[in-house]
């Protein structure tokens, strides 16, 4: 297969994954405070939220698959399951690799969700706060167009969106932590 298309799918792919990645956290942020509409049951942005989790995935695969193909760097298998393995752009190349492995573990435990403890569950998701921003630290350094204005647009846009979104989740869980009387509040903080 000709490099120049792999080139363009390894970049389009990936940055459609930060995209896809980015409206994932910001679902997932208002679907822990049971946001919704009127009209928009809770089941229904959750169900969005694992859907556009999973076209990430799928983005991610292309991105990497694309990523080993091109012929014109040599990144390698093993690079894309051990961090800073690459023998081009090691570090870069490593930060998406930590990402890659942070995104598996929190899909696998999602998978198999129903076998474990909730707070395992919970404390794995939680490793999605850690690898967006890697993530998105990958796109930056590693990225030929990352210099690009439109490409640094759209990173500014994922980051406001995720900020706000993390404010929004932040601010409301205070509010309703006020509201609770303390005998709920310390029943609820018991393991």
């Amino acid at each position: 297969m000709n490099s120049t298309y792999l080139w363009y799918t390894t970049r389009a792919s990936g940055i459609v994954t930060l995209i896809l990645l980015t409206l994932t956290m910001v679902l997932g942020l208002a679907t822990t405070n049971r946001v919704q509409g009127r009209s928009w049951p809770g089941f229904a942005q959750q169900e969005i939220h694992r859907r556009i989790s999973i076209m990430s995935v799928v983005f991610l695969a292309i991105h990497v698959v694309s990523s080993i193909l091109d012929t014109f760097v040599h990144i390698g298998w093993l690079a894309f399951v051990v961090p800073f393995t690459s023998p081009y752009s090691t570090f870069w190349v490593g930060l998406g690799t930590v990402a890659l492995d942070l995104m598996l573990a929190v899909l696998i435990s999602s998978l198999v969700r129903s076998h474990l403890k909730p707070g395992t569950w919970r404390g794995i998701h939680w490793l999605a706060y850690v690898s967006w921003p890697v993530a998105l630290a990958h796109t930056f350094g590693m990225g030929t167009d990352s210099r690009e204005s439109w490409v640094i647009a759209l990173g500014a846009v994922c980051v406001l969106a995720v900020g706000l979104a993390l404010l929004w989740r932040t601010r409301t869980t205070a509010k309703r932590r006020e509201s609770l009387p303390s005998a709920a509040l310390s029943a609820r903080s018991r393991p």
